[in-house]
């Protein structure tokens, strides 16, 4: 079986979570896709966005292989927003055993396609700018649908919801692989992973799950489900409850409920997050808290780039991209999206671009150089003893270009 995972034109819907990261690596409910994908017994050709291209060589480098020789094994064509869910494994399992053409469609867009031996691999070099004209060359319309349903993120306020849907049914699967032993009533410990004295769980709604090195401080409380991951330090006093998914090498402390937090971020001090999305690198000062909750408490609607959105949630906190920061005692109001790379002051009243000082308390917003990004991402390696590399750097420059039409349609004159 060969497997080629694309990003779509819809990929760029779930800004800015996917500014900087394919959408494939998308932590939710304590897993990526790509996580799912290194269990299944296929080879793999992946088609990415340009500037993500050597990201992926070098951090994904399965995913990044040439396109093999199809003619003998059928393609399954996977889109990069598929939900990272049990469910969702378990159907692709199926499509693999049972072996019949066919295709799944979730909405409008292409969630699964199962093509029969002999089908045109994808050239060499293809980025997601093609992507239409080599599935146009398919005959995926000849195809007949195959009765499945494959969820795909349409959304950024998606990851947050299918976070909580996906945490039990992800968690039970993590159990399974036996490299966690229980240490206390449904609290599980990889190898390495510490609680400390007088941590208090509750385990009724669902487990708690510590992957290897995790370090949870004294007197901190732990609802489940909860994921903590690898080498995350929780700190003494934090509350962590009701489905919360922590990825690798964070720093958490405060009050975090029903949250998706992205490796090498730094939440460390008091202050409440819920029902958020928080990307990688970012650092929330002392005090930062959100609103996930509005005083009518009438459903959550999102703006995502001029584009308004019902969320069918009545709870729906903050979107922060990777790299961004906050001020000591930083608002953040209901339902906002910040950017990548931003650094936010006082109280977040609207939508925050890329690449901003935000200090609209201040009446000021000013745009940020990417040099000034480089320099702040190299200090933040060398502190966790990650390497700067010439892709990393080059991440930061193509982010600044990708979203410079964020900063004229913020709907705020920057001062520059």
């Amino acid at each position: 079986m060969q497997i080629v995972v694309f990003e779509d034109e819809r990929v760029s819907h779930l800004y800015p979570i996917t500014v900087g990261r394919p959408a494939y690596t998308i932590l939710c409910g304590s897993l990526r896709l790509v996580d799912w994908l290194q269990r299944l017994d296929a080879s793999y050709v992946s088609v990415v966005r340009e500037h993500l291209v050597e990201i992926q060589r070098q951090d994904f480098g399965f995913l990044a292989a040439l396109p093999g020789d199809a003619s003998n094994v059928p393609t399954l064509l996977l889109n990069a927003r598929l939900v990272p869910s049990r469910t969702v494994l378990e159907s692709l399992e199926q499509m693999m055993h049972n072996a019949h053409p066919g295709i799944v469609r979730s909405g409008k867009s292409l969630a699964a396609a199962l093509l029969p031996p002999g089908t045109l691999p994808p050239p060499p070099g293809l980025t997601s700018s093609h992507l239409d004209a080599y599935l146009v060359g398919l005959g995926l319309e000849d195809l007949p649908p195959l009765d499945m349903e494959l969820p795909l993120l349409e959304h950024p306020h998606d990851v947050v919801r299918f976070n909580q849907e996906t945490m039990i049914e992800n968690l039970s699967y993590r159990l399974q692989s036996g490299r966690y032993q229980e240490v206390a009533d449904g609290v599980f410990a990889a190898e390495h992973a510490r609680l400390s004295s007088y941590v208090v769980t509750d385990t009724h709604s669902g487990p708690i799950v510590l992957d290897e090195y995790a370090d949870i401080g004294p007197y901190a409380y732990l609802s489940g489900p909860v994921y903590i991951g690898p080498h995350t330090r929780v700190i003494e006093h934090a509350a962590i409850k009701d489905s919360v998914s922590i990825g690798h090498t964070a720093k958490i402390g405060g009050e975090v409920e029903a949250s998706v937090i992205e490796s090498y971020t730094n939440k460390q001090h008091h202050g409440f997050m819920g029902h958020s999305y928080l990307g990688s690198w970012i650092n929330l000062g002392a005090g930062t808290c959100n609103s996930d909750l509005k005083n009518t408490y009438g459903e959550v609607k999102m703006e995502y780039r001029g584009r308004r959105v019902s969320t069918g949630m009545q709870f729906i906190g903050c979107i922060i991209g990777d790299y961004s920061k906050s001020a000591i005692n930083t608002g953040i109001f209901t339902g906002k999206t910040v950017g990548v790379c931003s650094m936010l002051y006082g109280f977040v009243t609207t939508n925050v671009p890329s690449f901003v000082n935000y200090a609209r308390l201040f009446g000021q917003v000013t745009e940020l150089p990417p040099d000034v990004m480089v320099a702040t991402q190299r200090r933040m390696f060398t502190r966790r003893n990650v390497t700067q590399r010439p892709c990393d750097q080059q991440l930061i420059q193509d982010m600044y270009e990708l979203t410079r039409d964020e900063r004229q349609l913020a709907g705020e004159p920057l001062s520059l």
